[in-house]
Formats: structure tokens, sequence, C-alpha cells
């Protein structure tokens, strides 16, 4: 019997040793590396790292601060809490991972979820891979939540785009790196500037998703396009910035105050209005906006 238990004992130390190294082992890309001589209790910290700068880096995430703090959960030693340790790094704290690079006053990391949230007035510049692509997509806002398991970021608080000629506004945004789209919710709206001939158009519903590399919007939820005295609502709208083109569908209107003219789409169609020329047309098909290109990394 006590053989039996013996036995059984060793088993349960084993699984709960396979379980600890499995978790660990899931997520090694959360693992924060700080580099540099340390002050604190080695064993079960905290670790304060100071330096001009200090430099860490956290899968594909490269960071530089003044002062950085690593501390393990309360009764746990720092080696042992590998993968459930928080890194504060603060003081010019500055971010970069791939085209990204952001900026702030603190950064706070957790290893269990894998997320560095940015504070202090935080600013995230993303660079086109080259000149032809496009325009730098400039971000700012009140907090930036940074996440290690994929290229996305989310920013919350008075958040500012800007992409070219386009400004956008919102309660927040989600950029994906890797498709080079923005997703903006609460009270979101975009506004083109003026060019040429071409009035300022400001759009909003009650999402915004654009794509900053080729300049294209899908705005969904009551939208509205307003372009001087001209004001088309509708369901949604597909705009290409390029092509100085809008496509807006579901119970369409467009209504211009100043010639009094009301251009409504036959219910089996949709209205296409010509940015470049202050001009709406009614057509009578149906018009597909092309939602699939619009889906953030990983959405169904």
């Amino acid at each position: 019997m006590k053989r039996i238990a013996l036995m059984i004992g060793l088993l349960s130390l084993t699984a709960l040793a396979q379980t600890a190294t499995s978790q660990t082992a899931s997520n090694p890309n959360r693992i924060v590396k700080i580099q540099g001589g340390a002050r604190g209790n080695v064993r079960t910290g905290p670790l304060t790292y100071s330096g001009n700068p200090v430099k860490a880096t956290v899968s594909t995430l490269k960071i530089e601060s003044a002062q950085a703090t690593l501390a393990a959960p309360s009764g746990i030693s720092l080696l042992d809490a590998e993968g459930k340790r928080t890194a504060n790094f603060t003081g010019n704290v500055k971010v970069e991972r791939g085209r990204l690079s952001a900026s702030g006053s603190a950064l706070a990391y957790s290893e269990a979820t894998g997320q560095g949230v940015l504070s202090g007035n935080p600013s995230a510049t993303f660079v086109p891979e080259d000149k032809e692509d496009g325009d730098k997509v400039n971000i700012n806002a009140s907090q930036m939540s940074l996440d290690v398991d994929n290229n996305i970021s989310t920013s919350t608080g008075n958040v500012g785009l800007t992409n070219g000629n386009q400004t956008g506004k919102a309660d927040k945004l989600i950029f994906d790196e890797d498709k080079e789209l923005a997703q903006m919710t609460g009270n979101p709206s975009l506004t083109r500037a003026a060019k040429g001939n071409q009035k300022e158009l400001t759009i909003t519903g009650q999402e915004v998703r654009a794509l900053t590399k080729t300049k294209t919007l899908y705005v969904s939820g009551g939208v509205k396009l307003v372009q001087g005295t001209q004001t088309t609502t509708g369901n949604a709208v597909y705009y290409d910035d390029k092509k100085n083109v809008a496509y807006v569908v579901g119970n369409a209107v467009s209504v211009d105050s100043k010639s009094k003219v009301t251009v409504r789409a036959p219910a089996s169609g949709y209205l296409e209005q010509r940015t470049d020329l202050a001009r709406v047309r009614a057509l009578n098909s149906a018009y597909k906006i092309p939602v699939e290109q619009f889906k953030l990394s990983g959405e169904k």
C-alpha cells in the first residue's frame, strides 16, 4: 500500500511539474528580458534597473526607458514566477516593433496577459514599407495597449489618427499592423481635408474601418457624409479616397441644402457620390461592400 501511495504521489508531482512547464512553454514570447545590472533581492525581487537607457525585449517588442522594475507575485520567487511577473518602465519610454514606434512616460507590462500598457500622453507612428505605399499613420490617445501575441495595438481615450490628408477621432482605436487596418469605435469620425476643387469631407457612423495603405474606408451604422452643402445618409458606405468615390447602401438619401435637390436610392439600389465632382446619382442595382478586406487578423 505504501508503495502504491508513493507511486501516486510521484505521478501527481510529475503531472503538476508538466502542467507548470507547459503553461510557461505555451507563452515563451511573453517573457520579458531586461538588460544590465539590477538592485534588489535577486531571489524574490523586486529588481530595479537603471541606465542610459535601460533596454529590454519582449517577443518582437524593443523597449527603452530611464528605469525599470521587475516584480513577482507575493510569495513566489522571480524564477518560479516566470510567466506571471510584471515589469514597469518609467521615464522617456520608447517602444519599437517592426514599422511601429511608440512613446510615453510609462509602460506597465504583464507576462500573464502579454499586454504592455503605455500611458502618459502616448503616441505611435507606423511607417509604410516604402514611400510608394502611402503616408505615415500617427496615433495619439490617453492610453495604448500593445499585445505581444500579435501585431495589434489598442488605443483608448480621446484617440486621434492622422494618415496623410485623412484625420480620424474616436473613443477607441484598434490598429492591425499586419493588415495596416484601423478600426474606430465610440463616436468615430473621419475627415478628408479639402484639396483642389474638392471641399472637406467628413464621414461618421457607429464604426469606421480604414485601410491606411489603400486609403479605403468601410463605415457602418447610421452613416453620414457631409461635404459642403451636400449631406448623404445610409446604413453603410464604402469610400475610395484615391478614386474620389463613395458608395452608400441601405436607405441611402442625399440632400443638397443649397439647390434643394434630393436623391434617393431605389430599394434595390445604392447611391454613388463623386467627391471630386460634387455629384450624386442613384443606381438601380445591388452594390456589395467588400467587408472581408476590413476584418482584423483573426476576426471571423
